[in-house]
């Protein structure tokens, strides 16, 4: 598959991909593992802008809050809920 994005998205999409099944991580720590610490929120705003979801998992990212934040695959929010429940995530 050849993603189509900015360099700092694909370098995030492609981060995305290593996060295993039934595993999350927050904004914040993708940011700190692709060497941007400071990025969270544009790490978050690369998910948003996923149109590959949920080949690349970006329902497996949270919020350090613990909330779930927001979902760019159909079915939104209810729809990243489900996907984090069905891998068996205590969320």
């Amino acid at each position: 598959m050849i993603l189509k994005g900015t360099k700092f998205q694909l370098k995030v999409w492609k981060y995305l991909k290593t996060i295993p099944k039934g595993k999350i991580k927050t904004y914040k720590q993708v940011a700190i593992n692709i060497k941007s610490p400071k990025s969270a929120r544009a790490v978050a705003n690369a998910c948003a802008k996923n149109p590959y979801a949920p080949k690349i998992p970006c329902h497996r990212v949270i919020r350090s809050d613990g909330a779930l934040g927001g979902y760019s695959g159909r079915g939104g929010i209810k729809q990243k809920l489900r996907l984090l429940r069905s891998e068996k995530v205590a969320i």
